[in-house]
């Protein structure tokens, strides 16, 4: 059966609310776990056990929809992968409703715990090791998502991209943040999860160049992208009229 597109104004509600969500879970489990433990491993491990769930099921929700991007870093790589095909403008429609997704998110989060929405983070992360980290959790990310595709796997997303992310924030010094909207919605909250907003740049751009380095490795190790119908991050997406 051939599938197409959701509209665009479908798409970009998916995109805010999926995000909104993503960011509301990690954010969540974050302040949740500092309030149960003060052992970090304790906290770490049930703020990526929460994070993977949530992203599994949100992609398993939204990918007939939207494609269940909730990344900038995904929605880039896709439409420079298909840009002959895809409008800019639906690429920055993404994105924009990523980044206001990922920070009413973030301040949802605060308000379900009483706490003050809106203060920002104090936790810096921008040294040279945490960037790195950064680079090496969203290029793989990246390779994940391009490989699904290439290799006509991607009702396996859900699995394989939350799988992917919970065993990130495990490997990598960042804590495999991987998502230049959830860490600008991160800087939002001062808590487990948070990152101080002077650092935002600096991830930003480890998540950048940690794009263009997945980017360059799906190239090299599947080829040039064969044409799509469908978005990376789950099932095939429809279009109503």
């Amino acid at each position: 059966m051939r599938m197409s597109l959701a509209s665009l104004p479908r798409r970009v509600t998916a995109e805010f609310t999926g995000t909104a969500a993503l960011v509301a879970v990690i954010v969540g489990s974050g302040i949740r776990a500092d309030s149960l433990s003060q052992d970090i491993g304790v906290r770490l491990l049930a703020n990526a056990l929460a994070s993977a769930l949530g992203l599994g099921l949100l992609i398993a929700l939204l990918g007939p929809l939207s494609g269940a991007h909730f990344n900038p870093v995904v929605t880039l790589s896709e439409w420079w992968s298909r840009r002959r095909e895809s409008p800019a403008g639906e690429a920055a429609g993404y994105i924009a409703a990523q980044l206001t997704g990922a920070v009413a998110g973030a301040l949802l989060a605060e308000a379900m715990f009483g706490r003050a929405p809106g203060t920002l983070a104090t936790a810096p992360r921008a040294e040279p090791h945490l960037l790195l980290g950064e680079a090496v959790a969203t290029a793989g990310l990246v390779l994940v998502v391009q490989g699904l595709r290439r290799i006509g796997r991607l009702p396996l997303a859900p699995v394989a991209v939350a799988g992917y992310i919970g065993a990130a924030i495990w490997f990598t010094s960042s804590g495999s943040f991987a998502n230049p909207a959830a860490t600008v919605g991160r800087a939002f909250s001062d808590s487990f999860t948070g990152i101080a907003p002077g650092s935002v740049p600096a991830f930003a751009a480890a998540q950048l160049l940690g794009m263009l380095l997945g980017m360059g490795l799906a190239a090299a190790l599947y080829g040039k992208p064969a044409g799509a119908t469908s978005e990376p991050n789950g099932v095939p997406t429809r279009r109503s009229r």
